[in-house]
């Protein structure tokens, strides 16, 4: 084991591997209490693919655009965070579902229905959300039939 660490400590100095810890388990924590925190305040109906959604829409076309521009920013944060944390310790999938919510791109809510769709996933979101007296999240029914035919 001591010869791991040396080998590593000769690529990475000890202070980088200190930050990276302290960001890790930060990161850690702060997804336990995020990820939870975002997901039982989405309407029930948020990942249905049939019900529209206009964020901002009656806002000034420039802060409209701000506010696009902040969300996608903070979307691209949480995407690369949760693919970090496939590595690291952490709800990857789930930081990576809100950081995908965030953001703004073509058939961005048929991956997102796709994503959410899978049971596993489903079943933990859902599982929160009752925690919570909150409703469970409606899909659109041929959602679902994606997922199965693609797996």
């Amino acid at each position: 084991m001591e010869d791991l660490v040396a080998t590593i400590q000769q690529w990475i100095p000890v202070d980088v591997l200190v930050r990276l810890t302290v960001i890790s388990i930060i990161s850690f924590i702060g997804s336990l209490i995020a990820i939870p925190w975002i997901l039982i305040r989405l309407p029930d109906d948020y990942f249905d693919v049939r019900v529209p959604r206009h964020w901002m829409k009656d806002h000034h076309p420039v802060l409209r655009i701000a506010g696009h521009i902040v969300k996608n920013v903070i979307g691209a944060v949480f995407l690369i965070v949760g693919f970090l944390m496939l590595f690291l310790p952490g709800q990857g999938l789930l930081t990576m579902l809100i950081g995908i919510s965030f953001m703004d791109f073509p058939y961005k809510r048929k991956l997102e229905a796709r994503i959410v769709g899978q049971p596993a996933l489903l079943n933990i979101i859902n599982a929160m959300r009752r925690k919570f007296d909150r409703l469970p999240l409606k899909l659109a029914p041929n959602s679902n039939e994606n997922n199965s035919s693609a797996s």
